[in-house]
């Protein structure tokens, strides 16, 4: 438990010290958060390593939240092969770091006018890699756990809590994409 706090508590620390002031510094954020993945890589497995053994299916675990300004630390077990939906952020801006694994994120601009989504391009990460968006109504992605059999674990940062948020399915062949709502569903809490 000692190591896990430890490790814990400084990637928390330092997504709270870059995330002050109304614009959070995401680059120092994203560099931080690898340095310390790629420094610390022996005790972030042994601390978070029962997260890769459970599985039970894609989970989120809080590290931490902070009401002033908004900010939630979470960690996210993959499964092998697991993508999510393409779905936005709820106007918020995130940053998204691979502690193991490999992570695979494809970003689309959302039209609100006809609807469409359109691709923006994909992003490979490895662990310490990160990839971050600014608050943005019209951001949305898709990532996929790249392994057929290991579970990837990745960090996210957000700017509040993402209780809810839009999941995009494409019901036919045209571009049109329909938003339907969801819910953050939390596995439990790490301790920090």
């Amino acid at each position: 438990m000692g190591k896990r706090s430890s490790v814990i508590r400084t990637l928390r620390d330092v997504a709270f010290d870059c995330s002050g002031g109304e614009h959070p510094d995401l680059a120092l954020m994203g560099r931080e958060i690898g340095r310390i993945i790629h420094s610390r890589s022996d005790e972030l497995n042994a601390a978070l390593g029962s997260l890769k053994d459970r599985r039970r299916g894609f989970e989120r675990w809080l590290v931490a939240e902070r009401a002033r300004p908004g900010i939630s630390v979470l960690v996210m077990a993959w499964p092998a092969n697991y993508a999510t939906p393409v779905h936005d952020h709820g106007g918020l801006w995130g940053l998204e770091a691979a502690i193991s694994g490999a992570l695979e994120v494809e970003s689309y601009e959302h039209d609100p006018v006809d609807h469409s989504l359109r691709s923006q391009g994909r992003t490979w990460l490895g662990p310490g890699d990160a990839t971050w968006f600014e608050d943005s109504e019209t951001h949305t992605h898709r990532c996929r756990n790249l392994s057929r059999q290991e579970t990837a674990l990745t960090l996210h940062v957000y700017g509040g809590d993402l209780a809810q948020y839009l999941a995009y399915e494409q019901p036919g062949p045209s571009s049109h994409w329909i938003a339907r709502p969801r819910h953050s569903e939390i596995a439990g809490r790490l301790t920090a």
